[in-house]
């Protein structure tokens, strides 16, 4: 007869393993945190919403110690931001930067769970080449108070570009930095090789729809069934822009000789409205892309170059943000309203459990697919203003490049397909293992 008392402790070792994995497997799923609003929730209130979805990490543009204290103890990983204006500071003055850090990391640090300094935001798109320059010794000595405070192996220490960082990046493959940064980029990749930091880009698959704005374009976008496009360079087929964007990053890196630098996705991310002349802005398209993405990351497919492994994606953004500049799509990408209800449904919900929408298999191609463009985003994108689009039957068209400009700081199922088992597969795996070493004991 079964000794029931072996059977509590591999009760406790299945669920034990199980929630390890379900943890596991949303940890590359973050948001950025805004706060150029008037109408925002209490920072306590927004780290209860935070832990009520499956949202593991948060990305915020500065260090709000409210906000910093506020998630404190919830176990959300938190990127915090040195503005462009302090880095004259941070570079020159080791000082400046010690007190930058002892304030900012040490004080709250480990209750708030502080993984990176992101030491300013686009810096390599400016025309004050002196602010370029000054970069990446602000970075250093960013670094090196992390170091003294014993802290740097524990916190990492990165900048975020815009897509036009890259030169080339059709097809992905040809993916290239910007040469007139050469020597500052190659420097800059050394430090993360050096201190096992990530490179932070933000691809944004709604502005590359922006200057391309045809029917199969936005499926492409949207991670939506459509015949794919080829690399001409590769022969690998993408299906959909987002892979392609982080391809062309990963490629390029690979030419500078950093194809290990790991790459993480600090902004994207889908305006659910915006002005009569900005194509694409709807509710229907926001959740699609959104949707899709975090189902497509869920999937752990990877991209084609970087295949069994999602890379760590902040969704843009949390909540709107009703005092920005710029045209209204600035204002309308928020994930969730002032009062924390959702602004749409993408199955971040702990409490809802629904699901992003499920995976599909693209039809059977009727011609051979185009080649691809992967577009950086535009800052203001001006494009004549025609009828929404809809998804093509005819095959896909040639593709016209779109030249790369900086961005300043109801769907269809998506066709990534899971290779991860499904949880309850696990846990009778476990199970079954368990109770075959019960026999085995008993023996």
């Amino acid at each position: 007869m079964r000794k029931s008392s072996h059977i509590i402790p591999y009760f406790l070792l299945c669920s034990s393993l199980l929630c390890f994995y379900s943890a596991r497997a949303e940890s590359f799923i973050g948001v950025n945190y805004g706060i150029v609003a008037d109408n925002l929730p209490p920072p306590e209130a927004t780290a209860k919403l935070l832990q009520s979805t499956s949202i593991e990490k948060v990305r915020l543009y500065g260090t709000d110690p409210g906000i910093i204290k506020a998630l404190a103890n919830t176990g959300i990983g938190i990127v915090i931001g040195a503005a462009n204006g302090d880095i004259p500071a941070l570079a020159s003055d080791p000082e400046f930067a010690g007190n930058w850090v002892g304030s900012n990391v040490v004080a709250h640090y480990p209750a708030s769970k502080i993984i990176v300094v992101t030491v300013g935001n686009e810096v390599m798109l400016s025309t004050d080449q002196n602010l370029v320059s000054q970069l990446l010794p602000a970075m250093q000595n960013v670094q090196n108070a992390l170091n003294a405070a014993s802290l740097g192996g524990k916190i990492k220490v990165s900048t975020v570009h815009a897509m036009a960082v890259l030169s080339q990046s059709d097809p992905p493959s040809s993916g290239a930095f910007n040469p007139k940064n050469g020597d500052t980029m190659k420097a800059l990749l050394e430090f993360h090789k050096a201190n096992g930091s990530p490179f932070m880009i933000n691809p944004y698959p709604f502005f590359a729809y922006q200057g391309d704005s045809r029917p199969e374009t936005l499926s492409f976008c949207l991670f939506q069934p459509n015949p794919g496009r080829v690399d001409s360079g590769t022969g690998i087929k993408y299906m959909n822009m987002f892979d392609a964007q982080v391809d062309a990053v990963h490629s390029a890196l690979k030419a500078m000789g950093f194809k290990d630098t790991e790459i993480v996705v600090a902004e994207t991310g889908w305006p659910y409205k915006g002005d009569s002349n900005e194509l694409g802005t709807s509710m229907d398209n926001a959740k699609a892309y959104n949707g899709n993405l975090i189902n497509h990351l869920r999937s752990m497919v990877g991209t084609p170059l970087m295949p069994g492994k999602s890379v760590d994606t902040y969704i843009f953004a949390l909540y709107d943000e009703n005092l920005k500049p710029g045209p209204g799509s600035e204002r309308a990408f928020g994930l969730f309203k002032p009062d924390l209800s959702m602004t749409y449904d993408v199955g971040l919900s702990k409490s809802t459990q629904s699901p992003a929408p499920s995976p599909d298999i693209p039809a059977p191609l009727a011609a051979p697919p185009a080649p691809i463009t992967v577009t950086p985003a535009p800052t203001t994108p001006v494009v004549p203003l025609i009828p929404a689009p809809t998804i093509p039957t005819a095959p896909i068209i040639p593709v016209t490049p779109m030249n790369p400009t900086p961005r300043p700081a109801a769907g269809i199922r998506s066709i990534a397909i899971s290779c991860r088992p499904p949880r309850s597969l696990v846990l009778i795996l476990v199970m079954i293992l368990a109770f075959t070493l019960e026999e085995v004991l008993e023996d």
